[in-house]
């Protein structure tokens, strides 16, 4: 028990109202995010606590605030024709710079030695992981007024262009709307089947499989806050780290070399820092293979809950590895 962080304690503000700006509201609730997400832990599988109280009081200021700049926007625009300013979007910008950043931190401190990398990664990736499900449920008022609002807005992961194509082409000049709204429900579940869902299957298993197509989503898209921390690991840890470095000096090729097998670079170019990790932890010998096993599976969850795609190099290798 004496490994255990104490709940962060609601702090002393004194008469300030932290719904009074976007500016005060950030400052009353970093400290907490900064205590879930960063805080060193030795259970990378739980964030720390914050006091009941913090708690509270962090969902009442963000409602004050959504609601208070809903309340001001219906003002200011009731007159208007303008529908495209939407309450709770500064803050949810914010926390994307948040979690941006805290993914820099964690690559800054990423170890040099490609050998160290893999076990880097993936107790790193736990700990950042657990924190963003905790801020998700924190912060869930947001997720109900503005991403829910924002996704009804046809700003979500998978958005009516995405399916207009996958509609134009299997609609019948008689369909109903019903067959339409069908169709639509289809193309959802296909792409969702990318991610691991299957017919038939669990709600838990559909909302995960959402959870890692909405990681895999544009900047521009607008989705729950446990999936915008992931996709920001992937664009700020991991994207670097799948990088392939680019040939200097007199190394460098000039002439355009065709693709090995039609995917990825060719075997004699450098390959980025985690796919050579990866390669060193499934080619060893004589290691616990049970260690590696598991270290391989950790791994290609990994890629697939931050939004890597499946036809990605390193997430076929991997499981490829896994399934056998």
């Amino acid at each position: 028990m004496s490994n255990l962080i104490p709940p962060l304690p609601k702090p002393a503000t004194g008469s300030a109202n932290p719904a009074a700006s976007l500016s005060s509201l950030w400052a009353y609730i970093t400290p907490a995010l900064d205590h879930i997400v960063k805080s060193p832990s030795n259970d990378s599988q739980k964030a720390p606590a914050i006091d009941v109280g913090f708690y509270t009081g962090i969902h009442s200021a963000c409602y004050n605030y959504i609601t208070s700049q809903t309340e001001t926007i219906h003002a200011s625009h009731k007159d208007s024709d303008d529908g495209g300013i939407t309450s709770g979007t500064d803050l949810y910008e914010q926390l994307d710079r948040y979690f941006a950043e805290a993914a820099r931190e964690l690559l800054l401190g990423a170890p040099d030695d490609d050998s160290d990398l893999v076990h880097y990664i993936i107790p790193c990736f736990n700990r950042y992981s657990a924190g963003a499900k905790s801020v998700n449920r924190l912060l869930n008022y947001v997720n109900r007024h503005y991403v829910k609002r924002a996704v009804d807005d046809d700003k979500g992961w998978l958005s009516i262009a995405d399916v207009l194509e996958h509609v134009a082409k299997t609609a019948q000049p008689n369909d109903t709307r019903e067959q339409l709204a069908k169709k639509l429900r289809e193309k959802r579940t296909d792409e969702l089947k990318k991610w691991g869902y299957v017919d038939g299957g669990s709600a838990e298993l559909m909302a995960e499989a959402e959870a890692c197509a909405e990681a895999a989503s544009g900047p521009d898209r607008i989705i729950h806050i446990s999936s915008l921390a992931h996709r920001r690991f992937r664009t700020e840890f991991l994207d670097p780290l799948l990088a392939v470095p680019k040939m200097k000096g007199k190394h460098k090729v000039k002439k355009k070399i065709p693709k090995a097998n039609g995917a990825g670079p060719p075997p004699n170019q450098p390959k980025g820092r985690l796919a050579r990790s990866v390669k060193e932890l499934l080619e060893s010998k004589g290691g616990d293979e049970e260690k590696k096993m598991e270290d391989a599976k950790q791994l290609a969850n990994m890629l697939r809950r931050v939004g890597v795609r499946p036809d990605h190099l390193l997430r076929k290798r991997l499981d490829k590895f896994c399934d056998s």
